[in-house]
């Protein structure tokens, strides 16, 4: 193999097919660019002529911490095929000695935008990428699919660490939760919190096992059973809990024991830092099912105040998405703290004032306008942007705000519907109702 190996100091690829930090990042800004022709600007697009009589202009192989050993006879075909060798120094080192024509290439730092530049350098030639474990499980096999078309890549899977870990712990893989803290903050763990569930973390380093144990005992879950699993696969495999020297390539499983906060909407008002701007537990739960999150749709939370209706939102589903549009920059920071605390540091907040800092915003599929209901052009601009079929939800507590829901049902129709909750409460030495505002809220789908 020549020694043509670059950016020899860019990110390795970690355990089971996860890119490095920087590669995970790449991955999941690449979202958005799927199937071939996927180029830097001004460039020509790679086209499927660009594959040549080989078929697959890529050949993906993932690679075990057992190395050349653990590879299957086509995995090794392709990599002795290559003529060109990309991956990470870990991976790239536990191959044989190949034909010296082989030119080896390590990942690029950052990666994806040096991507189709070097898929452009090695143009006709047969390219194997190596990876860790299974590469379409948070791996790089899912950002070729995504940047180059799922015809001009041939993936060749090996055993994920995920279905290491589960094979050695005796858990049902289908019954066992997955978070990466790979390139993404560990804080998305407690969003999956509860009781007696099982969850495997894939680490970012040796530091990850410390931070598990730390977020669980702020969560309340300190009593849980964590097993921290090395090299899983390799000569040097080891199983068991967390230790001082622990090696970089690592699991984290967690057997989870304490009291979490629910799953389903309408979490506690206590579960929130607030100063008062909070959409209460019942009418967050009638809310949020007008709202219906879908996995993989964005809500725009427009005067999100506390960000309860973003935040559970998101937790409904991890591909769920939301952004929080708050005036009072205090209020935004509190979001963001709140957002963090219960498992979705994912959510966007934007500190601005509704309806100017909805501009540039990626299109919603639904709408939650919890305060500033009576500036002007709030609902229009809001309704405008709503994608077909999305839903556009608006409480109002005020009779000033209602006025502006019931003409918003005059012109655009809808539903409107009043809430009134009335909780006990101490009235002397007796016990008797007391009642909150009533909220009126109107909820309405926009027509595809």
């Amino acid at each position: 193999m020549s020694e043509d190996v670059r950016n020899s100091g860019g990110p390795v690829d970690p355990p089971d097919g996860r890119a490095a930090a920087g590669d995970r990042g790449a991955s999941d800004r690449a979202a958005g660019a799927r199937g071939a022709g996927v180029r830097g600007a001004g460039e020509a697009p790679i086209t499927v002529e660009d594959v040549g009589a080989g078929g697959h202009r890529v050949t993906v192989v993932g690679i075990g911490a057992d190395g050349w050993d653990g590879l299957a006879g086509p995995a090794r075909d392709a990599v002795r095929a290559a003529e060109v060798l990309v991956g990470g120094a870990r991976q790239l080192g536990m191959l044989p000695d190949l034909a010296a024509e082989c030119v080896a290439v390590a990942w690029p730092s950052p990666m994806l935008p040096a991507l189709p530049a070097l898929f452009d350098e090695h143009r006709g030639r047969r390219v194997a990428v190596l990876a860790s474990g299974d590469p379409m499980f948070f791996g790089v096999g899912t950002t070729l699919v995504r940047l180059l078309g799922a015809e001009n890549v041939r993936v060749l899977p090996h055993v994920s660490s995920m279905s290491l870990a589960c094979a050695r712990l005796g858990w049902a893989l289908e019954d066992t939760d997955v978070v990466t803290a790979v390139g993404r903050p560990l804080a998305a763990l407690a969003r999956v919190l509860a009781p007696g569930r099982r969850v495997l973390v894939l680490s970012a380093d040796a530091g990850t096992p410390a931070e598990v144990v730390e977020l669980l005992e702020e969560r309340g879950f300190g009593a849980s059973e964590v097993t921290v699993l090395e090299r899983l696969g390799g000569p040097d495999e080891r199983v068991g809990p967390p230790r001082a020297d622990v090696a970089a390539l690592n699991i984290v499983a967690v057997r989870c024991r304490g009291a979490g906060v629910q799953a389903v909407p309408g979490l506690p008002d206590d579960a929130y830092d607030h100063d008062g701007q909070l959409t209460k537990r019942e009418v967050r739960a009638i809310t949020l099912a007008r709202l219906a999150p879908v996995p993989g749709e964005l809500l725009w939370d427009v005067g999100a105040g506390a960000g309860s209706i973003a935040i559970e939102w998101m937790r409904a589903h991890r591909a769920c998405r939301a952004v929080a549009v708050e005036a009072l920059a205090a209020r935004a920071e509190r979001i963001r703290a709140n957002a963090e605390r219960l498992g979705v540091p994912g959510l966007e907040v934007v500190a601005g004032e509704a309806p100017r800092a909805l501009a540039g915003l990626a299109e919603p599929d639904a709408v939650f306008v919890g305060g500033g209901v009576t500036a002007g052009g709030m609902l229009d601009a809001c309704w405008a942007a709503l994608r077909p079929g999305g839903r556009l939800v608006a409480n109002a507590v005020t009779l000033e705000s209602e006025h502006v829901l019931v003409e918003a049902r005059r012109k655009l129709g809808g539903e409107l519907t009043r809430v009134e909750v009335s909780r006990a409460g101490p009235v002397g030495g007796f016990t008797g109702w007391r009642a909150r505002m009533p909220v009126t809220q109107w909820c309405a789908v926009k027509g595809r």
